[in-house]
């Protein structure tokens, strides 16, 4: 059984990690190999093969960084600075954790809202919907500068605006998938409680609720990875010292790539962390209500 688990997750997982791994490296040599070629003709070197691939392999402000680059700064920038210092990539993404679980927070809360309105409501599924839909073919980009510069013109700064954008971006998937779920009780299961002359608020707490939750936590890991995107976008434009947007926007100005691809490498890491958070309160909350394990 557990050879199978592992023949089944961990071997295609890897493999498909170690070739990613491998084509990196080789973009590496594509996109850093003019630059060194450059370097090598006006110091008059000829390097071999391999020495070339190396030297692609190893500028100090590369195209593109190798793995092994991206993993030294990474480590460099995690295990050996201090975790409240404003070089260390921990304290970075706490700070855009934070308004990332502010944001995640709200705009769950006002898609359920949303959700339970459109379901009870024909006049708010007719209007509303088609404009919840409509709001999301704005890009966030656009959004975000004027977001921030509303707000810091009413003397509003820091966390709020920033969890705001994260909040616009993670209510829709909420508000889409549990509009399904709160739709997906059969027709039969409905008459069965009409049957039982069960209360309106009784069918939806017990038929509609429990039948909700699989859309639910399904739509909210779309949701907190989208509301992470939105907290480190909107730390784009407000000039923000800390944070994951922070770092990139830094070692943008500075060319620092390698800065810039660990602090991918750090937001990748956020946003597994926390689907995975999501997925397993959805599993708790599933057994909790008598569901049966997949």
């Amino acid at each position: 059984m557990l050879m199978d688990s592992f023949r089944s997750k961990i071997v295609p997982v890897t493999t498909l990690l170690a070739l990613l791994v491998v084509a990196w490296y080789g973009f590496a040599v594509v996109l850093n190999g003019p630059f060194q070629r450059d370097l090598d003709r006006r110091a008059g070197e000829a390097p071999g093969t391999v020495e070339f691939l190396m030297r692609t392999w190893s500028q100090p402000k590369p195209t593109l960084p190798a793995p092994h680059q991206v993993a030294q700064n990474f480590y460099k920038s995690t295990f050996t600075v201090k975790p409240w210092s404003n070089r260390s990539l921990i304290y970075h993404s706490w700070v855009t954790l934070s308004s990332t679980f502010v944001g995640f927070v709200f705009g769950a809360g006002l898609g359920i809202l949303i959700a339970v309105g459109i379901v009870h409501f024909a006049s708010l599924d007719r209007s509303l919907m088609p404009w919840i839909i409509t709001s999301q073919t704005i890009p966030i980009l656009a959004i975000a500068p004027m977001v921030v510069v509303v707000f810091a013109a009413v003397g509003i700064t820091g966390l709020f605006p920033k969890a705001l954008i994260s909040t616009y971006l993670s209510f829709f998937p909420v508000a889409v998938g549990m509009v399904k779920g709160l739709r997906s009780p059969e027709t039969m299961h409905l008459d069965l409680m009409r049957t039982y002359n069960a209360t309106r608020p009784q069918v939806f707490w017990k038929l509609r609720v429990p039948a909700s939750l699989p859309f639910l936590f399904a739509s909210m890991k779309v949701a907190v990875a989208a509301s992470l995107v939105g907290a480190i976008v909107a730390e784009l434009p407000t000039g923000a010292v800390a944070g994951i947007g922070a770092r990139l926007l830094n070692g943008s100005y500075y060319s620092q790539t390698i800065e810039i691809w660990a602090a991918l490498v750090a937001g990748s890491l956020v946003a597994v962390m926390l689907v995975a958070l999501v997925g397993a309160a959805g599993r708790i909350t599933e057994r909790a209500m008598g569901g049966r394990p997949a």
